[in-house]
């Protein structure tokens, strides 16, 4: 317990000085071009406001990235299961040829025999032991014939219902698809506009930016320490937990890149995701998925390895790595990093391996 309540002092104490050391002058972002019909005397805006604004830009960006991740891991679904399908139809057709095959053999023989069927070929033998014979026979092939084209029905059937089926995933996979080009839309739309007013902004506001940022930060974290969130958070990493632990935390330095999952470059729940799929615990890949359908367990339960999920929308993750701190991939222009774990809105925790 005394070490982590030092640890999450040293966390804490890191914020602080970083934002001790931040300037103490403020700056105001450079008026951007008016649009048509705007005054052109509109007041600008400040640092602060500005700061906001590239925030929801950035969240709004997740939020699609999300969704764009989730379409395109039900359309590599659904390509695969089109592809099984297409080989199900394939095995249906041939076994239906050959069924018709043997339903054909069986009427040249009938054919060979003078066109009779053997029911009238039996009544006419005079021998007692070849109508015995043929009776039995002609049971068997009764039988026979009928297994035959109860067997060809149900492959037609089979086949019919591949068929649908391959065409409804094929519909989905078309829709998903147009959800894909929408969402990378939303994306690039929302990046762009975050990065053009970064642009717009000089070396030193962009500094003071980083500091704004980490300021919030470090206050959201302070606020969320004094409400005694880690007073009974005590528990150890399981044997999964500690391998996505080491996968995740390796990878801090790496940037944050949209739809990434490494090895390079990863988003939230790229890093997330992987992160368990290498301690042998594949999960779903989006932060939205990982919510809605991992177990969910208390803040005073959560141990390392567990993931925190944020945002009402559930557009964010982290995972927890201990004495109130997770790692994480930001956003655009961030590197996967360690942070406090309160420094933004927690909507709760989910456990992987439970």
């Amino acid at each position: 317990m005394n070490r982590r309540r030092c640890a999450t002092a040293a966390i804490t104490l890191v914020c602080a000085l970083t934002v001790l050391a931040s300037p103490g002058q403020a700056f105001a972002a450079p008026e951007p071009p008016p649009p048509s019909g705007t005054a052109a005397g509109a007041p600008k805006k400040s640092l602060e406001q500005v700061r906001l604004e590239i925030e929801a830009l950035y969240r709004k960006a997740a939020s699609a990235t999300d969704a764009y991740n989730l379409a395109e891991e039900q359309t590599d679904k659904q390509s695969a299961e089109i592809v099984r399908l297409a080989q199900e139809i394939v095995k249906g057709q041939a076994r239906i040829n050959d069924l018709k095959n043997r339903a054909g053999a069986a009427a040249r023989e009938q054919y060979r025999g003078g066109g009779l069927p053997p029911e009238a070929q039996l009544v006419l033998t005079d021998d007692p032991q070849l109508f015995l014979d043929g009776a039995g026979r002609i049971q068997q092939g009764q039988k026979a014939t009928r297994d035959l084209l109860g067997e060809l029905s149900r492959t037609q059937a089979d086949l019919a219902a591949y068929t649908k089926d391959a065409s409804t995933q094929w519909q989905k996979l078309e829709a998903n698809r147009l959800r894909q080009a929408k969402a990378k839309k939303e994306i690039t739309a929302q990046l762009d506009a975050a990065k053009k007013i970064e642009d717009q902004l000089e070396k030193e506001e962009l500094a003071r930016l980083l500091q704004l940022e980490q300021q919030a930060q470090y206050k959201a974290q302070s606020a969320w320490l004094s409400s005694g969130a880690l007073a009974e958070v005590n528990g150890k990493a399981s044997e999964q937990g500690k391998k996505a632990l080491a996968y995740a935390t390796a990878q801090i330095g790496k940037p944050y890149e949209w739809g990434a999952e490494g090895p390079g470059s990863y988003d939230c729940s790229g890093l997330t995701s992987q992160a368990w799929a290498a301690a042998g615990r594949p999960i779903p890949r989006t932060s939205q998925e990982q919510w809605r359908l991992l177990p969910r367990i208390a803040i005073k339960d959560m141990r390392p390895g567990d993931l925190i999920i944020y945002h009402s929308d559930a557009s964010h993750v982290g995972m927890y790595i201990g004495d109130g701190a997770i790692v994480h991939a930001p956003r655009p222009g961030r590197n996967v990093t360690m942070t406090g774990a309160g420094s933004m809105e927690i909507l709760g925790v989910v456990r992987p391996d439970k």
